[in-house]
């Protein structure tokens, strides 16, 4: 490995006792049984650590029987793995999110998650939902609360009525969608940055710009974009079930971007979403 190379495995936490890993698993729309059990065992045998669903998903039971059983194949114990699943916006709410929370450990097998998000910032129930997961955070029943697709007058609400500060914000990332400005408020307040659809969900891999670096890198043009979010800061949760393109995610650490490639892929910026916007949506 060239000197200088190397990225950081994890990031610590503002709460909670264990750090995130920096690339991580995500299963959204991946089916349940064993499509999505295989795809967690791959990940875990490829070295992943990191796995993240969501109670939305539909897959959490499959995703439980598959950590189980990378557990087993790769020798390794539960608290060697991050596990994220996230709140779904009908079950918000105090008394709802303390018995969805109860429900996701269930169908995931699971006696506490490492990492427990408010999926979305539904107006006038974030608060107390909010409430719900620094309950759960007070009395140990999780290792970290964070929240999911809010903007900087989302995380403004939540801390004008709480001293808890979320330990990670889960948004859509990519070079076409930055997210600058919530960066640098995230950085200010210590809430770690986690990129969802950090591959644009494969519509950046004809980018002009993107397929020029991965020539001179000599890599593929999905790995130059998780590793410029990397480079940037950022934890990663790339989808796949495929197993050569789990290990082709994971396969980011040997190689840098030069300043002269960061910037060019920068500049591709012009706030473009593949998901919804945080302040427009209606499930």
């Amino acid at each position: 490995m060239k000197e200088g190379v190397q990225m950081k495995q994890s990031i610590q936490l503002n709460h909670g006792q264990k750090a995130i890993p920096t690339i991580g698993l995500g299963v959204f729309k991946v089916e349940d049984g064993d499509t999505v059990m295989d795809a967690v065992v791959e990940a875990i045998r490829q070295g992943y650590r990191h796995i993240d669903t969501a109670a939305v998903y539909e897959n959490e039971e499959g995703v439980g029987d598959g950590i189980r059983k990378g557990m087993e194949i790769a020798n390794i114990s539960r608290d060697d793995l991050f596990i994220t699943s996230k709140l779904w916006n009908a079950d918000q709410g105090y008394d709802a999110a303390i018995s969805a929370y109860e429900a996701s450990l269930v169908r995931l097998g699971l006696e506490q998650l490492d990492l427990y998000l408010i999926h979305w910032p539904v107006k006038d129930k974030m608060v107390e939902s909010w409430r719900a997961l620094e309950t759960l955070y007070r009395e140990g029943r999780v290792g970290a609360v964070g929240v999911s697709n809010f903007q900087i007058h989302h995380l403004e609400t939540l801390a004008a009525n709480s001293d808890l500060v979320p330990a990670v914000n889960q948004v859509e990332r990519h070079p076409l969608l930055r997210q600058t400005e919530l960066a640098s408020y995230m950085s200010e307040h210590g809430i770690v940055p986690v990129a969802w659809a950090p591959l644009m969900q494969g519509g950046l891999f004809e980018e002009q710009t993107l397929v020029e670096v991965a020539k001179e890198v000599d890599r593929s043009v999905a790995q130059v974009l998780l590793r410029w979010h990397l480079q940037t800061g950022w934890v990663i949760i790339p989808k796949s079930i495929k197993p050569h393109r789990i290990a082709e995610n994971f396969d980011v650490h040997d190689f840098e971007l030069t300043k002269d490639q960061m910037e060019r892929i920068d500049s591709l910026d012009r706030y473009q979403r593949v998901g919804p916007d945080p302040d427009d949506f209606d499930f």
